[in-house]
């Protein structure tokens, strides 16, 4: 398929992407000089005469969206058998494969991807367009972040193909909603559901139902309990988790009622992580028949017999009442009278100057002063003094390891010989082993930091041929190393690769062969080829043109396309 010309306009140049029902090409429109992808259905269905007409009448349908992050699309058309969509070409990576990676992505990227793919939906949605195949294949990622929902129309026309027509399940089992899976009814709650999914896969780096079976994945997602992302991931957000969680709802009703409703919490948890997402309680509201409640102001029989029982208890019940009183009062002047006692006593040893020598005997000790001591000698100091030491707590703290941090006595407190002096130990600052940072997103690595009781050191940046851009390169302490908590770690961010300019060589005259071996020297790549066809023979192979002139300067890695001769006997 290669150097086909579709519609006089559309050259294909190179296999870009297969799906199960179309093969993706990168394409240059020669009327509009730009660069297209086009998608042509596989030949079984290109065969199937009904698929092909509504399959067009969707694309059609779609390519009345206009939205930033939805793939727009150009045209529809056909040809020699050959059906298909000319769609906007995206120069980036699908979210599939920004996943797979990544292992997983930072929270606030997952929130950000998921409020580009929301507002998107919210758009078809309002078009009265479901997708029905949201998935992260189906998401393309931009250089510059921008997130575009990609194959609208044709995942509808999958559907609703196969479902109505043939009973079998169309799309990816990881991704479809319980209703899909049952071959329902299915609305925009069902697009929801699905991006539920996407995000869960985003935060945690696997799906939340897995098994050797399609049919075995569809029956989890209708009857097996979902595993809340934050028990697999331990630093998502509470709002977030919640989120997905609403999103992935068996239950429509319970779900997200439309991409606005979500795009609202995901805009919250993007300014508060830890917002609180409030889960369906739809069951609560659900009405409720009741047997009325009926109110009787009339006494039967039966209420005199149990007001005459009534009346005898409580006259039980006074009668102990006043034993009880009576009893209190004895005891009560008992009381009395040994306080009045006590209280001549002192009375009179207040006046009688003999009661000092019991005062200043030399039964009485000073507590002495024991805090910021070792424990060592504190307890030597007690001992001498014929105190006893006892040792009644431990913990950590900012305190030496082995000094006393607190006594049940004051420093000068007077007591009698024997007395215990409870005091507590201090077990130094507290020991944490630090994890490996290495490969985590900034923020990701700042929250597991801080999770982890330490306190984030200097930041600073390195270029990696290894590490993504914005992930850690290394750590200081390393991992392993048991730390004091509160102390602080030192992380090297990546800036990705280092930018490496190079000059582009002349490769016209030269052979693709020679210019991939000459490009390859200078650290470049062949790209996209355009074939002119030609009768002459010696030209054959040969280049005619390239996309960036000689002795331009260009990022090492670079792809530098040319266009080249081949030889045709028709045209000599």
């Amino acid at each position: 398929m290669i150097g086909t010309l579709l519609g006089n306009r559309y050259e294909l140049l190179e296999k870009i992407g297969e799906g199960g029902m179309a093969v993706v090409y990168k394409a240059k429109c020669h009327l509009l000089d730009r660069y297209v992808a086009v998608k042509i259905l596989k030949e079984q269905y290109s065969s199937d005469s009904d698929f092909v007409e509504k399959f067009k009448n969707e694309a059609t349908a779609a390519a009345s969206l206009s939205h930033n992050n939805i793939v727009n699309i150009y045209d529809v058309g056909s040809e020699n058998n050959i059906n298909y969509i000319v769609m906007e070409y995206v120069n980036g990576k699908t979210l599939k494969k920004i996943i797979t990676e990544n292992t997983r992505l930072s929270y606030p990227k997952t929130i950000n991807i998921a409020i580009q793919i929301a507002s998107g939906l919210e758009c078809a949605h309002k078009n009265n367009l479901i997708h029905r195949d949201i998935k992260p294949h189906n998401i393309l990622v931009t250089e510059d972040g921008v997130a575009k929902v990609a194959d609208f129309g044709i995942a509808k026309v999958a559907n609703s193909m196969t479902i109505t027509n043939s009973g079998q399940i169309i799309g990816s089992a990881h991704y479809f909603s319980p209703e899909q899976a049952k071959g329902g009814f299915v609305d925009c709650t069902t697009d929801i559901y699905s991006l539920g999914i996407v995000m869960y896969e985003m935060v945690t780096g696997k799906v939340p139902y897995d098994a050797d079976s399609a049919v075995s994945v569809a029956i989890k997602h209708i009857q097996e309990a979902v595993v809340p992302p934050k028990q697999i991931i331990w630093d998502v957000p509470d709002g977030l988790n919640k989120l997905i969680l609403k999103a992935i709802e068996k239950e429509p009703i319970k779900r997200y009622q439309s991409a606005k409703e979500m795009l609202v919490d995901l805009n919250r948890i993007k300014e508060n992580a830890n917002f609180e997402i409030k889960l369906s309680n739809v069951e609560d509201d659900y009405t409720k028949v009741m047997a009325p409640v009926v109110v009787s102001t009339k006494k039967d029989n039966t209420d005199e017999e149990m007001d005459d029982k009534n009346t005898d208890e409580e006259k039980g019940m006074k009668n102990s009442t006043k034993v009880i009183l009576i009893a209190l009062a004895l005891v009560l002047m008992i009381v009395v009278g040994s306080f009045a006692g006590r209280l001549a006593a002192m009375i009179k040893n207040k006046n009688d100057t003999s009661s000092e020598v019991v005062v200043k005997n030399d039964k009485t000790i000073a507590v002495p002063e024991l805090l910021g001591k070792p424990s060592a000698e504190a307890q030597k100091t007690v001992e001498n003094l014929g105190l006893k030491f006892i040792v009644s707590d431990h913990g950590f703290n900012d305190q030496p390891l082995g000094t006393i941090t607190d006594s049940n006595l004051k420093a000068g407190a007077m007591v009698s010989k024997g007395t215990q002096i409870r005091v507590s130990i201090s077990d130094g600052k507290e020991v944490s082993t630090v994890r490996d940072l290495t490969s985590y997103p900034e923020s990701t690595a700042v929250d597991a930091i801080k999770a982890d009781g330490f306190a984030v050191g200097k930041r600073t940046t390195d270029y990696s041929e290894d590490i993504l851009q914005g992930s850690v390169i290394s750590q200081s302490p390393a991992n392993g190393t048991p730390y004091e908590k509160g102390g602080k770690i030192d992380i090297v961010i990546s800036q990705g690769p280092k930018i490496v300019t190079v000059l582009v060589p002349d490769l016209t005259g030269k052979t693709v062969d020679e210019a991939t071996a000459i490009l390859k020297d200078k650290g470049l790549k062949l790209g996209a080829s355009v074939i002119l066809e030609t009768g002459n023979e010696k030209d054959d192979g040969k280049i005619l043109k390239q996309n960036k002139a000689p002795q331009t300067q260009v990022n090492k890695g670079s792809a530098i396309d040319v266009t080249y001769y081949k030889f045709s006997k028709a045209l000599s």
